[in-house]
């Protein structure tokens, strides 16, 4: 990519580096949607092979844990070397992950092609939030709103998308289709990222120089806090495993992850360059909060995209294909209150028009038996679309303004992997709630379930005070994250012993 600036975009984001975008999109999207465009391929990949449902379900897994160890560690390795690296190899990998499924012999081979996609699709979004922040200090003006926006909508678009895009790919091309897609979806992103990506971080205010960050000395092994990564892998890996299937049989599961953790912290607090800074992350108490609500946020998300869905077939009788048509609402509703939302500064009203959608939501969702009209079902999509448009956004934000700037990359794939947490839980509760089969009481179960988590989203809103120190006007209106008073907390720069 050339170093030159490109021309304003539009009132209040003149100098923002537009043709990043393409990029910086179509990187974050590939995890989204290999994650969910799977759901409709699990029955023809168990048929191709014989695989029983509990084989199966590996497919899901398997992308969720290498997404959720992989985020962290692919962003800090972007906050040392840039984004540009670790997007080229990373958006790469995604597609010999789509020649190995497409051409599997056996569903092991499946399994181990998610597992490539899970990493390969570690590096888009916080690669992403990386150009935001490096755009922003370069120009000294927030990230536009339009493109904060374009990336929450394009994620939530192919999210719900999916299984729709899924169900298309499997009738014209069969279940191998679905990951042959990401051969070309692979070449545009990497000829997009060499093309487009800047070599060499820039300094603020002069385009094209070198920065003073980590990334832009090039960044070196020894900043890599291997064995912080690695006690961090054994301690999410084993959390992980337990959320699956959490049973008496697998009570050592837990130890594991206490022991993990203990020995992960004790790494952190004396390391010279950790993985993840616990001094200033246990400082930032508004970031934390965030994480907690995304995590809370993901299991209503999740218990519904999967759990509500599965009862639409097993439960009300309808096919895939139109249970897949009962979900457009919420992906039209989303990308309005997403567009509408983002065009608005501050974050305390997202968050709370999603907390109000999402009790609005689940609160219905007793009522609704296997004899209700369709219209009902309808009625619930279009209510969580305001959650899925509003939350999505609100996160993002909240993250990009309270993150210490030199650790943007793994501060944004943290926040991945509290997601991906959430989506386990909800997994694990809709296992729970329907048993051997989704019936309208499990979904009544799964739904007092998903209302006390949206409660607890409320509730968490509500009593954190950090949120009103976030900015409130239209993004691009203020200097950068670190410039205009946004509240996130300087890095350490010495270890404990100095």
């Amino acid at each position: 990519m050339t170093d030159r600036p490109a021309d304003a975009g539009g009132a209040g984001d003149a100098g923002f580096d537009r043709r990043l975008v393409p990029p910086m999109i179509l990187g974050s999207v590939l995890n989204p949607i290999n994650s969910t465009i799977v759901a409709v391929a699990l029955v023809p990949i168990g048929a191709a092979f014989g695989a029983p449902p509990s084989q199966t379900a590996w497919l899901v897994s398997a992308l969720y844990l290498a997404t959720a160890l992989g985020q962290p560690i692919a962003g800090r390795l972007i906050d040392i070397f840039g984004p540009r690296r670790l997007f080229l190899l990373s958006t790469g990998l995604v597609g010999v992950a789509g020649v190995v499924g497409a051409l599997a012999p056996g569903l092991g081979v499946v399994i181990a092609a998610r597992v490539l996609l899970g990493f390969g699709t570690c590096a888009g979004y916080p690669a992403a939030m990386a150009l935001l922040r490096g755009e922003a200090d370069r120009t000294g003006r927030n990230s536009p709103a339009g493109v904060l926006t374009a990336l929450a909508v394009a994620n939530q678009t192919v999210a719900v998308a999916g299984p729709l895009l899924g169900g298309l790919l499997i009738g014209l091309g069969g279940w191998r289709a679905v990951f042959a897609l990401n051969i070309p979806l692979s070449a545009v992103a990497v000829t997009l990222g060499a093309l487009r990506l800047p070599k060499h971080p820039r300094q603020p205010g002069q385009p094209g120089q070198p920065g003073t960050g980590a990334a832009a000395r090039g960044g070196t092994a020894a900043q890599l806090d291997l064995p912080g990564m690695g006690l961090f892998a054994a301690m999410l890996f084993s959390l992980l495993l337990f959320l699956m299937n959490p049973r008496a049989g697998t009570w050592y599961l837990p130890v594991i992850t206490v022991a993990a953790g203990a020995g992960f912290t004790v790494r952190e607090l004396r390391a010279r360059t950790p993985f993840i800074d616990l001094r200033v992350l246990g400082g930032n108490a508004p970031l934390l909060a965030t994480y907690g609500r995304a995590l809370v946020a993901y299991v209503v998300g999740y218990a519904f995209l999967y759990g509500f869905t599965q009862w639409t077939e097993e439960g009300y009788g309808l096919s895939p294909f139109h249970a897949g048509l009962v979900q457009i609402p919420m992906f039209l509703v989303g990308i309005a209150v997403s567009v509408t939302l983002g065009r608005r500064g501050g974050v305390v009203g997202k968050l709370l028009l999603g907390a109000a959608g999402q009790i609005a939501a689940c609160a219905l969702m007793p009522a609704v038996t296997a004899s209700s009209p369709l219209w009902t079902l309808l009625l619930l999509a279009v209510l969580f679309g305001v959650p899925q448009g509003a939350n999505g956004l609100a996160l993002q934000n909240s993250v990009y303004f309270q993150a210490d700037p030199q650790r943007i990359g793994s501060s944004a794939g943290l926040l991945r992997t509290f997601a991906y947490l959430g989506s386990m839980i909800a997994s694990s509760a809709s296992a729970a709630s329907f048993g051997q089969r989704a019936s309208t009481e499990g979904m009544h179960h799964l739904a007092w379930i998903m209302l006390g988590a949206g409660v607890l989203y409320l509730l968490i809103t509500l009593f954190d005070r950090s949120l009103r120190r976030l900015p409130t006007g239209p993004p691009g209106k203020t200097g950068p994250p670190g410039k205009a008073g946004a509240p996130h907390t300087p890095s350490r720069t010495k270890s404990p012993s100095s």
